[in-house]
């Protein structure tokens, strides 16, 4: 090996470490304002997501103590909707590195966020497949040398709609998440298609940033900055008003 080879190699190394350690320090961040958001009784959102987890959990109140088999379930169908053409060796596999999840397990990956973070996954290979298999694979646009790795952006923008949104108070602050209240009383869906749009967003601003690796987090906040404008505008009354809709039909 040569020494340009294992400067790369090295730098590599260094931005992988870095990434964990500050997807582990947002994972602690995060999972107390989700854990007020899915178990507190008088979270303005809480029944909502209540209703999407019991489909898989019942009415156990411990919502991060799930059974494993609606689990197992969604990954098997969340690898299928990515890979269908590639057999899943096991549950814990190396494979799952390949779709962006840290290591061999991606349950230690979305722990922070419970159920949640998986379905938002989920539910765009199912609505918008297309969409989410370009993003997946990075096919359009010129890419940067070490890529922002998809599991782990995923989970990042569900835990980022959740704050914007203000479910982990009483009822939202803002005039995003007031307006998106409005629009959730009317489609059940509009988290799910809201968590669509903003992945299509996050690619957008990497692309325009010209972003790497380690400049994930800016480009989350640009696309939060640009969300909640939008979200924000008189004319928006369902998710598909908002102008960055249409990228997900790109």
């Amino acid at each position: 090996v040569d020494d340009d080879e294992e400067y790369w190699q090295e730098r590599e190394r260094n931005a992988e470490l870095a990434w964990t350690r500050n997807f582990s320090h947002l994972l602690t961040q995060w999972g107390q304002c989700f854990t007020t958001v899915v178990i507190g009784s008088r979270s303005w959102l809480g029944g909502f997501l209540h209703r999407s987890l019991g489909k898989h959990q019942g009415t156990d109140e411990k919502v991060f103590v799930y059974d494993l088999s609606p689990l197992q379930e969604s990954l098997k169908a969340l690898w299928r909707a990515a890979f269908p053409d590639v057999e899943l060796r096991g549950l814990i596999s190396e494979q799952w590195k390949d779709m962006g999840w840290q290591g061999p397990n991606p349950s230690t990956d979305f722990r922070g966020g419970g159920f949640v973070s998986l379905e938002n996954l989920l539910f765009f290979a199912k609505m918008f497949p297309k969409s989410f298999r370009r993003l997946l694979f990075k096919q359009e646009g010129k890419r940067a040398t070490w890529e922002y790795p998809f599991a782990i952006a995923g989970i990042n923008i569900s835990f980022m709609l959740i704050q914007m949104l203000d479910l982990y108070s009483g009822k939202p602050k803002t005039l995003a998440g007031i307006n998106f209240l409005k629009i959730l009383a009317e489609d059940e869906t509009a988290f799910g298609l809201l968590y669509c749009v903003a992945f299509e967003m996050i690619d957008a601003q990497w692309l325009a940033m010209r972003a790497s690796y380690m400049e994930f987090n800016e480009v989350l906040k640009a696309a939060r900055r640009q969300l909640e404008r939008e979200l924000s505008l008189d004319d928006i009354n369902q998710i598909q008003d908002l102008p960055a809709y249409n990228l997900l039909y790109q």
